[in-house]
């Protein structure tokens, strides 16, 4: 047995004793290292019953690395020992989505590990050999908020890359735990000019630092003030992680002609869309998680950019006991990084 972080009811969260899983042919038993905490884990804390089409209790976090502990038949390229990513969902690899590389719309997405499905907040988990990725040298109780917060923004900034130019402005709206990644994947892998906009002033200089070129406060008047940063022509790509009717708004007025507007974040906001107020050709989509191809690429440029200084993973370690608190210190926006609840020892 084993001690776990659930949600034992609906709005009930609480530590419980559970059974260490075994390992069938094709997965692997991970000894979990770390877990990130997501704002979407809010939601499933939040919500009463019937809102979610989930059974309780399961076990909460889907953002989870850790090592190889036992190999089921049939898994031959891994060891005990072996520091992995889990990715955060489970496609079943035959529907529609998943034979088009699309993983991250399969049918069976709807559920995953922490919302539906037991999840990485314990010591030890099953997982198919298929849904990880090796971490390498990489420290897996850092490098766990890559599976989500990292993968999420990788590929939204995919997404968007394509219109962007040598004299392309793209605006990263919240440089949170998705946003402070996703400006450093446009940093890496694009010559745009980024502008970010933050709430927090204390994260203004951080936005600098990952790459943002300028910076402006949300509040009052920021569709107005992101104009005067981005100019009259618009940027050519917004990425909003935050989703509030002040952000969504902001964004939609400010994206150039033939540009794309990507509502990530889940501020349940609403905008106008309109003639004159959406410029012509310009694509506004809401991106789903990443698949798992992608997750790899997240892994592949943390080995090489993490060890040199040219990614940060930032992160505010808490011990197992100290769960609540974490998610409590998420509530309240005063994370200097993401979350990450170590796993019981």
């Amino acid at each position: 047995m084993t001690t776990a972080y659930r949600l034992l009811d609906w709005q009930q969260p609480g530590f419980s004793e559970v059974t260490v899983p075994e390992p069938a042919a094709g997965e692997v038993l991970v000894r979990v290292a770390g877990v990130g905490l997501c704002h979407s884990d809010l939601l499933f804390l939040d919500s009463a019953p019937g809102v979610l089409p989930y059974d309780v209790p399961f076990t909460l976090g889907h953002e989870i690395a850790g090592w190889v502990d036992e190999v089921g038949e049939s898994v031959e390229d891994l060891s005990p020992g072996d520091a992995v990513a889990v990715a955060c969902m489970s496609p079943c690899g035959v529907c529609r989505y998943c034979r088009r590389g699309a993983d991250n719309y399969c049918v069976d997405n709807w559920r995953g590990r922490g919302f539906g499905r037991d999840g990485g907040l314990t010591s030890h988990l099953v997982v198919r050999r298929r849904e990880l990725a090796p971490l390498g040298t990489l420290d897996p109780a850092v490098a766990a908020p890559l599976t989500d917060a990292g993968a999420t923004s990788y590929h939204a900034v995919q997404r968007v890359r394509p219109k962007l130019q040598d004299d392309s402005t793209v605006v990263v709206i919240g440089v949170g735990g998705l946003g402070a990644y996703a400006v450093q994947w446009l940093r890496l892998q694009t010559t745009a000019r980024i502008v970010a906009v933050e709430a927090r002033t204390e994260r203004v200089e951080a936005a600098r630092a990952l790459g943002a070129a300028e910076v402006r406060l949300a509040g009052d008047g920021l569709s107005r003030r992101l104009r005067e940063a981005v100019g009259p022509n618009g940027a050519d790509a917004v990425l909003d992680f935050v989703g509030t009717d002040q952000t969504l708004n902001a964004a939609i007025r400010n994206a150039a002609t033939m540009g794309s507007v990507a509502i990530v974040g889940q501020g349940f906001g609403t905008a106008q869309i309109r003639w004159g107020q959406l410029a012509h050709d310009c694509d506004v989509f809401i991106p789903q998680g990443a698949t798992i191809a992608e997750l790899h690429e997240v892994v592949a440029l943390a080995q090489h950019r993490v060890p040199t200084g040219d990614l940060t993973i930032e992160v505010e370690q808490f011990a197992f006991a100290d769960a609540p608190e974490a998610y409590q210190r998420l509530r309240d926006g005063t994370l200097a990084g993401r979350a990450v609840v170590l796993a019981p020892t």
